[in-house]
């Protein structure tokens, strides 16, 4: 997904179309997904009518309707996001919900994607012994589902040798980081389309032998859940790893708040959105604060941002949401985001920033 945000928010092109909408998992709620898909296409057509004649933008509406009518909906997660212009047509899909709402503007609108990223309520159980790998996908305290073949993942190639050698360390050693090898191979292509970090479930040896061949570690949780679970029932094994994830991340957040009080302390934050502006185009902002769900519709004068009300989103040459705008513009100075929850900065009207000076 990280390949994916750099390669869509770098995009500049008129009339650059996203649809962000709330989706299902289970059927039959996830029937009505193709229906609010359908009305919200319907309604970036006739913004986009609004400006230009059928002619200029039919070309973009052919697009735009093809990329809908290829969607499963089968697969859908809690959400999805298409992206249309002139040269991109793309959908993704993302475990987080969002506000449905159609965008159109010189960017995509990425706020989303970025917050995804961030997201870690969904996530994948890897549990792993030196016989076999079993790969469970998580949400919250919920088993969404235990995938199937090649899981469990059998190690086959060592059986032989194991009873051959047992008492060659090195050689069991080599053959162990093999299989782990293999596993990291299939449990990669296994997530290719859902990137979630993963937890491992095993003992303490393996687990840090594991992370020697990950091809990549950086999506591993840094802690783990011990001892091996091979036959213990996947709802159980969720039910202990949430406890684990769950405290994980409410200490991470805390952290990042932390940061933001200290910067308060230490006089290096801003909260007006205009002196934010100006201050990541110097370069100075470190880190954006937002609340989830907050969204400003804004126009800029005079370099300055003007916040305009929500029923003139839809007009000409108005920014969707001027804290994307701001989080894009950012994240190209080398800054980041934080998303809290609604009501953590509420004495900054949602929104601040951290600067490095």
């Amino acid at each position: 997904m990280e390949i994916k945000l750099k390669k869509l928010k770098n995009l500049t092109s008129e009339n650059s179309i996203t649809i962000i909408l709330n989706t299902h998992r289970t059927f039959p709620d996830n029937q009505k997904d193709a229906l609010l898909l359908k009305n919200l296409v319907k309604e970036a057509e006739n913004r986009l009518l609004n400006d230009f004649s059928e002619k200029e933008v039919r070309g973009l509406t052919d697009k735009l309707n093809t990329l809908a009518n290829s969607i499963d909906h089968r697969q859908n997660l809690e959400s999805l996001i298409l992206f249309v212009n002139k040269d991109v047509a793309e959908f993704v899909r993302l475990p987080i919900p969002v506000e449905d709402r159609v965008v159109i503007d010189h960017t995509f609108a990425t706020r989303d994607l970025i917050r995804g990223l961030h997201h870690r309520a969904n996530y994948y159980i890897l549990v792993l012994s030196q016989d076999e790998a079993r790969l469970i996908e998580a949400s919250d305290d919920k088993v969404i589902k235990e995938l199937g073949a090649p899981f469990p993942f059998k190690n086959e190639l060592a059986q032989t040798s194991y009873k051959a050698e047992p008492s060659d360390a090195g050689r069991l050693r080599n053959l162990t980081a093999e299989f782990f090898n293999q596993v990291d191979k299939v449990v990669n292509q296994a997530r290719k389309d859902h990137p979630l970090p993963v937890l491992i479930s095993s003992d303490q040896q393996n687990y840090h032998e594991y992370l020697k061949i990950a091809d990549q570690p950086e999506t591993i949780f840094d802690i783990f859940l011990n001892r091996s679970r091979q036959t213990e029932k996947d709802y159980v094994i969720v039910s202990d790893a949430w406890k684990m994830v769950q405290e994980y991340y409410i200490k991470k957040n805390n952290d990042r708040k932390t940061e933001l009080q200290k910067a308060v302390s230490s006089n290096k934050f801003l909260s007006d959105t205009n002196e934010i502006y100006r201050a990541i185009k110097e370069g100075r902002v470190q880190t954006l604060f937002i609340e989830q769900g907050l969204f400003q519709p804004a126009v800029i004068e005079d370099d300055s941002i003007v916040y305009v009300q929500d029923d003139k989103r839809a007009d000409k040459d108005v920014i969707d949401d001027i804290y994307d705008e701001l989080i894009e513009l950012n994240m190209d100075f080398g800054g980041d985001a934080v998303f809290l929850p609604k009501g953590e900065l509420e004495k900054f009207n949602g929104f601040a920033a951290i600067t490095r000076y």
